[in-house]
């Protein structure tokens, strides 16, 4: 590992980073025209002390998750976390490489500015990459799975439990949309054996995909009106919009509701009451041996 070079490096993307790309206020009192090394240890989850320790080429060899943190936090395009990778002495990750799974820094940019709206960003296979806080409330956290069940659209069609976000009457709509967007998405990727595995392993594990994806429809998801049930807050009823990457690997997504709307009050609550678990406290069961 070259100590040394990494920490040079962390230096300079720091520096050319402005706080307002990552949602800080600039400030009167900054005496260096781009992030604090707090900051950048805030923004990848990382302590103050351990990046320091990086910046100064010293302390252990950073984790690939580590470095995948630092990568977002000082929105590193890919030739530049793959520097990042080679300089820790890591091995770029193979799902790393490909275009969809490294946050594309316009989105990221565009996502740091949406603090009052819950917003995410994914792969055009349906991926979560990274999401706001506002979004984790709404939706709750993304799955940690590896493909192909790492994909809202293959978890659709094969685990009843990823439908429970939508209401019963609203399924048949969106497994149409998920169907015809994934064949846009074939389409415009060509040869491409992630989806081509994808396509085949619905068509034999789900007889309601294969009846879809029979019928030829394709439509690129741009936008919608979903019903969303929030466990605490019932269902909301809100306009999803989709920005895309420009290679149309990933999209921005972000919910919002119409001013007056009882959405646009849920939607405030929700910034209120955030991640915290509102259901009801299960009582004990009773002692039957008593009966």
């Amino acid at each position: 590992m070259n100590l040394t070079e990494l920490a040079a490096f962390l230096k300079s993307r720091r520096d050319r980073v402005r706080p307002a790309d990552v949602g800080l206020r600039p400030g009167s009192r900054r005496r260096v025209p781009g992030l604090r090394r707090e900051e950048v240890a805030q923004l990848a989850g990382l302590s103050a002390d351990y990046y320091t320790e990086l910046e100064r080429g010293r302390g252990a060899q950073p984790s690939a998750q580590t470095l995948a943190a630092l990568a977002r936090a000082l929105r590193l395009d890919r030739d530049e976390r793959d520097h990042l990778f080679h300089l820790a002495d890591r091995p770029v990750p193979q799902s790393a490489r490909g275009p969809e799974t490294h946050v594309q820094p316009a989105l990221l940019a565009l996502l740091d500015r949406l603090t009052t709206t819950p917003a995410l960003v994914i792969t055009d296979l349906h991926e979560t990459v990274t999401q706001n806080a506002l979004a984790t409330a709404l939706l709750g956290e993304p799955p940690r799975l590896r493909r192909p069940e790492s994909s809202l659209v293959h978890r659709w069609f094969t685990d009843p439990a990823a439908r429970a976000i939508y209401p019963a009457d609203d399924h048949p709509y969106h497994s149409q949309r998920f169907v015809a967007d994934l064949r846009a998405v074939a389409a415009r990727r060509g040869d491409d054996p992630a989806v081509a595995r994808m396509v085949a392993g619905l068509r034999r594990r789900s007889p309601e995909f294969a009846a879809l994806w029979e019928t030829g429809d394709v439509a690129l998801r741009r936008s919608d009106r979903k019903r969303i049930v929030h466990p605490a807050l019932g269902v909301l009823e809100l306009d999803c919009h989709n920005m895309f990457s420009e290679d149309g690997r990933q999209r921005l997504l972000f919910f919002t509701a119409p001013p007056g709307s009882a959405a646009a009050g849920q939607l405030e609550l929700l910034s209120v009451l955030g991640t915290q678990d509102l259901s009801p406290t299960p009582r004990p069961a009773p002692d039957r041996a008593r009966h």
